[in-house]
C-alpha cells in the first residue's frame, strides 16, 4: 500500500511539477493550472464519494489496481499535447487517483491493530510525500532530457506497472470481496448522510476539506510561485520542493507516533491546522531577496502541517467507521477533501488570474484550516468544560 501510494501520488502531481514546460510549451497562462486541478478535484469527489460500493463488490486491491490505470490513462491523454486533451484527461487521471487511499485504508482497516492505526495509517500515508519528493526531482529531470509529453508517458508507464505488480497480492487481500453488493447512486447519497449524521466524523469532513485544500494549493503552485514569481529556473525550484517535502515523510511517522502514544488524534489535528494556516502565511511572505536556506526552512514547515496530517486523520476515520465500512466512510471524508481541492485551486486560479498576486492565493487557502483549528479547539475546551464535576 505504501508503493502504490507512492506511485499514485508522482502521478497525480507530475503536471503541476512541470506546470512551467507546458505553460510555456502552449502558451497559455499559468492560471489554468489551477482549472486542471479542479476538474480532477471534481472526478475525484465523485469517484471517493462513490467508491465504497465498488470496493466491497470487487475487492479493495482490485479496485487500487482499476484506479492506478485510470491515472495513467488520464495522463497519456495529456500527453497528445492538445490543450482541449487535459480535460477529459484531467477528469480520467482524478477518477483513478482518488481510490488509492479508501481502498488502502479498507485493507489497513482490517488488519491494523487500533492502538497503533494513527502509526500504521501515517506509515502508508508517507507514500505521498515520498511521492512528491520523488516526483519533484524525476519529473523536471526527465522535462529537460525528453520534453514534457514524454515525461507524462514515462509516468503514465509507471502506474501501468504498478498495476501489474499487485496482482499476485489480489487472492490474498481481496477475500472480503461481495460480488452480490448491490451498486446504486443512491448509495452515494446514503454513505454521506450516514457520515454526516455523525458530529465527530462530520468535523472530520471540514477538516479533510481545508487540510486537503491548502495542501492542493502547495502541491500545485508552489513551483510555478518559485518560477512565475520569485525568477528561480525550474530545476532549482523541483530542488526546492523536493527538499521541503522530503520533511514529510519524517513528519508523517512522527505524528503518527504522537497521536498513538501522547496527544489525542483530534487535538494534535486542531493543532496542526493552526500550524499549517501560518506556514502558508510565511510561505506569501517569502520574496526574491531571501536566501536559498530561509526559503527551504519556510517551506519545510508548510511540508511538516499541510502535507502531514494523513495518517492520524485516516485512522480517526477508520475507528469512528462502522463495522465493515471503513472504505466507503473514508470515500465520503476524503469527498470533502476533493471539494477542497476543487474550490481553493479555482478561487487561487481566480485571484491570479484578476491581480497576478500569487501570495493572495496563499493567504486566501489558509483561511479555512485556522476556522477548522480555532474551532476545534473551541469544541475540545467546551467538551471539557462540560465533563468537569460542579462542587455543590
Amino acid at each position: 500500500m505504501l508503493a502504490q501510494q507512492t506511485c499514485a501520488t508522482v502521478g497525480r502531481s507530475v503536471i503541476p511539477l512541470i506546470a512551467p514546460a507546458i505553460v510555456a510549451s502552449l502558451d497559455i497562462s499559468a492560471a489554468l493550472v489551477g482549472v486542471y486541478l479542479s476538474l480532477s478535484s471534481a472526478a475525484a469527489f465523485l469517484s471517493t464519494l462513490g467508491c465504497g460500493g465498488f470496493i466491497l463488490r470487487y475487492g479493495a486491491l482490485r479496485i487500487t489496481q482499476v484506479g492506478m490505470l485510470f491515472l495513467g490513462g488520464g495522463l497519456g491523454i495529456c500527453a497528445t499535447g492538445n490543450l482541449a486533451a487535459f480535460v477529459p484527461g484531467a477528469l480520467c487521471s482524478g477518477l483513478g487517483q482518488a481510490v488509492s487511499t479508501p481502498s488502502s485504508s479498507h485493507i489497513l482497516g482490517r488488519y491494523a491493530p487500533p492502538r497503533l492505526a494513527p502509526l500504521i495509517f501515517s506509515l502508508k500515508q508517507t507514500g505521498v510525500p515520498a511521492g512528491l519528493m520523488l516526483g519533484g526531482i524525476l519529473a523536471p529531470a526527465l522535462v529537460e532530457r525528453v520534453g514534457w509529453q514524454a515525461t507524462l508517458l514515462c509516468i503514465a508507464a509507471i502506474c501501468a506497472g504498478t498495476a501489474l505488480a499487485l496482482q499476485p497480492l489480489r487472492e490474498r487481500f481481496d477475500t472480503d470481496r461481495n460480488p452480490a453488493q448491490k451498486l446504486s447512486p443512491a448509495d452515494m447519497r446514503s454513505n454521506a448522510l450516514l457520515v454526516l449524521r455523525e458530529p465527530a466524523l462530520r468535523l472530520l469532513c471540514f477538516t479533510m476539506f481545508s487540510f486537503v485544500g491548502l495542501q492542493a494549493l502547495f502541491t500545485g503552485f508552489f513551483v510555478l510561485y518559485l518560477v512565475e514569481d520569485l525568477q528561480h529556473d525550474l530545476a532549482n525550484a523541483g530542488l526546492v520542493f523536493s527538499i521541503a517535502v522530503a520533511v514529510a515523510v519524517p513528519a508523517r511517522i512522527g505524528w503518527g507516533w504522537v497521536a498513538s502514544r501522547l496527544v489525542r488524534p483530534c487535538t494534535l489535528l486542531a493543532a496542526l491546522a493552526l500550524a499549517m494556516s501560518g506556514a502558508a502565511a510565511g510561505t506569501a511572505a517569502i520574496h526574491g531577496q531571501w536566501p536559498f536556506w530561509a526559503i527551504v526552512a519556510v517551506t519545510m514547515v508548510f511540508s511538516a502541517t499541510a502535507v502531514s496530517w494523513h495518517g492520524v486523520l485516516l485512522a480517526e476515520v477508520a475507528r469512528l467507521s462502522p463495522s465493515g465500512r471503513i472504505g466507503s466512510t473514508t470515500g465520503v471524508v476524503l469527498a470533502f477533501g476533493d471539494a477542497g481541492s476543487l474550490l481553493l485551486p479555482l478561487v487561487f486560479s481566480a485571484v491570479l488570474a484578476l491581480a497576478d498576486n500569487y501570495r493572495a492565493g496563499f493567504l486566501i487557502g489558509a483561511l479555512p484550516a485556522l476556522v477548522v483549528g480555532l474551532y476545534s479547539l473551541r469544541s475540545r475546551a467546551r467538551t471539557a468544560a462540560d465533563r468537569t464535576p460542579t462542587s455543590s
